[in-house]
């Protein structure tokens, strides 16, 4: 009876491992991540420069990302003038990013944070360590930590 339990008292602890070691993003992580993206996107100064949103998203890319987010696919036109619908479509694709990046880089939320921004420009996790690309993965970092501050640190 005792190796029983004892039986049942492992397969428990080991069936809630996964659980643990997979922790999800929470809601503030994807809120900062977001804005980062945001406000990092880069400016090109033209008005008619083939990217859509604040988020400076292709056409082409748009087209998947409102079908896996929305279940239909957008125009840029629909996106581009509907700053919610945009956001909620940006914040289910970093939302599902940012949770890939934390369990690939076990919960390390800088690596995440820097593999999200690389792919969020080139559609690779790697790679971005010079040029254009690097300088952009640092500014989303550095907005990022900005934006994700614990309430306590703000503090005065």
């Amino acid at each position: 009876m005792r190796s029983l339990l004892t039986g049942v008292i492992i397969s428990l602890g080991l069936l809630s491992l996964p659980a643990q070691a997979q922790q999800a993003v929470s809601d503030a992580q994807i809120t900062a991540m977001v804005e980062a993206l945001r406000q990092a996107a880069p400016k090109t100064g033209s008005a008619n420069d083939g990217l859509y949103s604040e988020w400076q998203v292709k056409p082409e890319t748009l087209k998947g990302w409102s079908r896996t987010c929305l279940k239909k696919e957008l125009t840029p036109a629909e996106f581009e003038n509907s700053p919610a619908t945009a956001r909620q479509i940006v914040s289910c694709i970093t939302r599902r990013e940012l949770n890939k990046q934390f369990a690939a880089t076990k919960n390390n939320e800088t690596a995440a944070v820097r593999g999200v921004a690389c792919w969020w420009m080139t559609g690779n996790y790697t790679g971005c360590n010079s040029g254009f690309t690097a300088a952009y993965v640092q500014k989303v970092v550095g907005f990022y930590q900005q934006r994700n501050k614990p309430a306590a640190s703000t503090q005065r």
